[in-house]
């Protein structure tokens, strides 16, 4: 494990212990949080080839996990922005060719954090799905279950949420807008948790949008209304 670089001796005060401790200064030992899942089965005793399979299962699951998503990054910025807003006439040639742009550009984002990520990946994890949860979630919440939200109160209330939850994580996470410590979070949240009140504060903002912007058209809200009912649901009988 020391040439794989996760686990790490220095003797620094030369008396040939290995001194394990909280404070960094007297530390001696430095061990790598993704360690764990690679030496958990040889600390069990299992065969090599389980930590194969443990290190193949987890490839295999970031592998699918990020193809889904540069599909769905790559459709979105070529369909979705590109044809949809700036350029209705596009070929589908030129739309092909935006939708590969997309994609290397997102993985090279992605390669560079992944080599320098801003945390453990448990917590990296946290801040994306806090992104999540201030941006999309309130408006496909919504979006299905209140059939008079429209467009204005559900961008409005992105906005918010999506620039309320990067203000949090830029400050206290990469010291941007200068800093700050533990003592300074706001109501003690931590910037992996402040996702849920960027999401709150999303589902105000849409709210209050909606009721001084015009409802949406009636075809889109039996649209709405529609989805709610199982497909092939026919009248309600009687028992």
């Amino acid at each position: 494990w020391e040439e794989t670089g996760l686990l790490a001796f220095d003797d620094k005060n030369k008396d040939g212990k290995i001194q394990y401790v909280a404070d960094k200064e007297k530390n001696e030992l430095t061990i790598d949080n993704d360690i764990m899942v690679l030496a958990n089965p040889e600390i069990a005793d299992l065969p090599a080839w389980v930590i194969a399979l443990v290190a193949a299962g987890g490839l295999a699951a970031a592998l699918s996990t990020a193809a889904g998503l540069l599909l769905v990054i790559s459709a979105s910025v070529s369909h979705d922005l590109v044809k949809k807003v700036f350029n209705p006439n596009i070929s589908d040639k030129a739309e092909l060719w935006v939708a590969r742009g997309a994609a290397t550009v997102a993985v090279g984002i992605a390669g560079y954090f992944g080599i320098n990520p801003p945390g453990f990946v448990a917590a990296v994890v946290a801040l994306a799905f806090g992104l999540a949860a201030a941006s999309f979630f309130p408006a496909i919440v919504l979006g299905i279950f209140y059939k008079k939200m429209n467009k204005e109160g559900a961008i409005s209330g992105m906005v918010v949420g999506i620039i309320l939850m990067l203000f949090y994580m830029t400050k206290f996470k990469f010291g941007w807008f200068g800093g700050g410590t533990e003592a300074d979070w706001w109501f003690g949240i931590s910037p992996e948790g402040f996702g849920s009140i960027a999401m709150i504060a999303n589902f105000i903002v849409a709210i209050i949008v909606l009721q001084f912007t015009p409802e949406p058209p009636e075809d889109v809200q039996e649209i709405v209304e529609n989805i709610r009912i199982p497909s092939g649901a026919g009248e309600a009988t009687g028992h």
